[in-house]
């Protein structure tokens, strides 16, 4: 796998304009903004056998901020992929570089719903645990182990289930 800047992901695309490229975020906030040419493949929904690219080709792929980009890389080279590029900083970095992109309607970035949930549960824990009966301190507890697990394996079941979810759907 290759690491590519926006900047240089852009150039390489406009002198190559053969190259596909795909954002793996959730339809909502692939819809809320993404770099211009970018076609969405949802990683939690990515089906390997059904890809517009061939594995001998060159594809670039982006996410929010490179954290999922790099998963679906690794997923890509694991299933045969021999040219699969890595945009850094992701659909974040694009913008701020003001390179060419799409505006739609804003959504609620799936790191950030993770953290209003997360934190959601954390609060409702700790109430029931003080007001109901303290076993519900346990919510708390829970949702903290889940938050240290994403935090040391780069994996967080929230997120992948909050992906899921009616609302980030197209």
């Amino acid at each position: 796998m290759k690491n590519l800047t926006v900047q240089e992901s852009f150039n390489q695309r406009q002198a190559t304009r053969s190259i596909p490229f795909i954002d793996v975020r959730t339809p909502a906030e692939y819809g809320s903004a993404h770099a211009e040419g970018a076609s969405n493949y949802p990683m939690e929904s990515l089906d390997l056998n059904n890809l517009p690219f061939s594995k001998n080709d060159e594809v670039h792929v982006i996410c929010q901020s490179g954290g999922r980009s790099m998963k679906v890389c690794h997923k890509l080279e694991a299933a045969g992929f021999e040219k699969v590029v890595n945009v850094e900083g992701g659909t974040s970095a694009w913008l701020d570089t003001n390179l060419p992109s799409v505006a739609g309607k804003k959504a609620i970035s799936l790191e950030r719903q993770v953290r209003i949930a997360a934190g959601s549960l954390v609060v409702i824990g700790a109430a029931l645990g003080h007001f109901v009966a303290p076993g519900w301190f346990g919510l708390s507890a829970f949702v903290g182990a889940g938050l240290v697990f994403a935090g040391i394996t780069d994996t967080c079941g929230m997120g992948m289930l909050i992906a899921r979810m009616p609302w980030n759907r197209a």
